[in-house]
């Protein structure tokens, strides 16, 4: 009791859609691009980019217009490289800034456009950045200044 030839043909066909529909997902989820859009890099120093990762998207005014495409080290600041869409145009006094989204939510870049005259080409600088929040940061700066304050006032009792 042998599978006829067209029983055989169309288990391989569904075979072949299934391995198709896997590749496409693994794709989409592991944020893999085979071919990329057209665009041009500009480049951004930060102090702090904690959390931010590559492939994190880039916003203007809330809109994606680009995404994060390398982080690297660069004389004690990270230096991260953003891919923008060619339709974008980004002036040389744009601010950079990372964001996040909701309270522990993912890290995005946020640029926000300047007064400037000169668009930034493939390969600009955006020289104006703020760094990442960091909520750690700033607990233990309240906590340190709240233990100060603390101790100021029991010196004062004395």
């Amino acid at each position: 009791m042998y599978a006829s030839r067209t029983t055989q043909f169309i288990v391989g066909i569904f075979a072949l859609v299934g391995i198709a529909a896997l590749a496409i997902l693994s794709l989409r989820l592991g944020k893999i691009e085979l071919l990329p859009e057209p665009g041009y890099t500009v480049y951004a120093n930060f102090d702090n980019i904690s959390g931010l990762k590559k492939g994190d998207r880039v916003e203007i005014a809330g809109v994606q217009i680009g995404k994060v495409t390398s982080i690297a080290l660069n004389s004690d600041r990270a230096r991260i490289a953003m891919h923008l869409n060619n339709e974008v145009k980004v002036d040389n006094e744009a601010i950079a800034a990372i964001k996040t989204s909701g309270i522990i939510g993912d890290k995005y870049v946020s640029i926000a456009p300047g007064p400037g005259e000169h668009d930034l080409a493939d390969g600009g600088i955006i020289r104006q950045t703020e760094s990442a929040f960091v909520l750690e940061d700033a607990i233990g700066q309240l906590i340190s200044s709240t233990e100060n304050s603390k101790g100021s006032s029991d010196k004062d009792k004395k």
